[in-house]
């Protein structure tokens, strides 16, 4: 089977399902495993974000939506090379990927009328399902289910490890400017790594806040996961957050409980690795009950 991934974490779904020589298409942002610097790249960005503040990125994606064009584009002529049995898509989130639209029609066009599955997951266990999804559409379930069993076993490992601990008051900013709680599958990792998101509602879209919301709710404990964003950009962004009036008054400020994490990597992507961000919200939120080993993807704001 040949298969084109819209997705990063689709992407990496098909790795992980041992499916990475079926892929003969990725997107501009696939960037996990280390394999996918040999695949054939099929998308770029419209929008030049380099050296842009989150403010302007935000203004330019509003203004491009606005006007109805594109965010990304499509290389159609690699697609028809790369002639796909299975395109990988999505409809979530119409800044993430290429528009499902326009991966229809390419589809359509295309002379083998490849399948089409577009992944929809709003929840954690919506993530898993897409896992046995993408497994059944590649011959390969056994294997999916396998992973998914794996990936269960870790999350109640967790949530067993936390169950009789405090539950701090937890804020997780999908952006920063403007300030936006995150969604979807992300309040279900904030429960099971033994937190309570107080802005964020599980399978529920992320959601522009105001800062005096954000007053409002007093977090205990905030996690900066800028959607896009590695480790170190989070952390310079999470800094610039100190210049806002009354930040320093917020509890989660006053007890050092400011975090950044790789939301690109972690948090932000419905993959298999979602649960690795599970475990690393325990760690931080729960440092004497979760001693699994986590990878270092956070940094504290001080």
């Amino acid at each position: 089977m040949r298969i084109v991934s819209l997705l990063p974490s689709a992407t990496e779904i098909c790795f992980a399902l041992g499916l990475g020589p079926s892929l003969v298409g990725i997107t501009h942002e696939c960037d996990f495993p280390p394999q996918t610097e040999y695949k054939t790249v099929l998308t770029q960005s419209e929008l030049e974000h380099q050296g842009a503040t989150p403010g302007e990125i935000d203004r330019h994606v509003k203004e491009a939506l606005h006007e109805g064009s594109s965010l990304y584009r499509l290389d159609h002529e690699g697609l028809v090379r790369a002639r796909p049995d299975l395109i990988l898509t999505q409809e979530l989130c119409e800044v993430c990927a290429v528009a499902y639209p326009e991966v229809l029609e390419a589809a359509r066009l295309l002379p083998g009328k490849p399948a089409v599955l577009s992944l929809e997951p709003h929840t954690l266990s919506e993530v898993m399902r897409s896992i046995i999804d993408v497994g059944q559409a590649t011959g390969t379930r056994e294997r999916a289910a396998e992973l998914v069993r794996g990936l269960w076993a870790r999350v109640d490992a967790v949530r067993g490890a936390v169950t009789t601990r405090g539950r701090p008051r937890v804020v997780c900013l999908e952006w920063l400017d403007p300030l936006m709680a995150a969604g979807h599958w992300v309040p279900d990792q904030v429960d099971i790594g033994g937190g309570i998101d107080v802005l964020g509602t599980s399978g529920q879209p992320s959601r522009k806040i105001s800062f005096p919301e954000l007053q409002a709710a007093a977090p205990e404990v905030i996690f900066c996961m800028p959607c896009g964003n590695r480790l170190d950009a989070a952390a310079a962004q999470a800094h610039q957050l100190q210049a806002l009036p009354g930040w320093s008054d917020l509890p989660a400020v006053r007890a050092g409980q400011v975090y950044a994490v790789d939301g690109s990597w972690y948090f932000n992507r419905p993959g298999p690795r979602v649960v690795d961000g599970i475990e690393i919200l325990a760690r931080l939120l729960h440092p004497d009950a979760w001693r699994g080993p986590v990878p270092q993807a956070y940094l504290k704001v001080e």
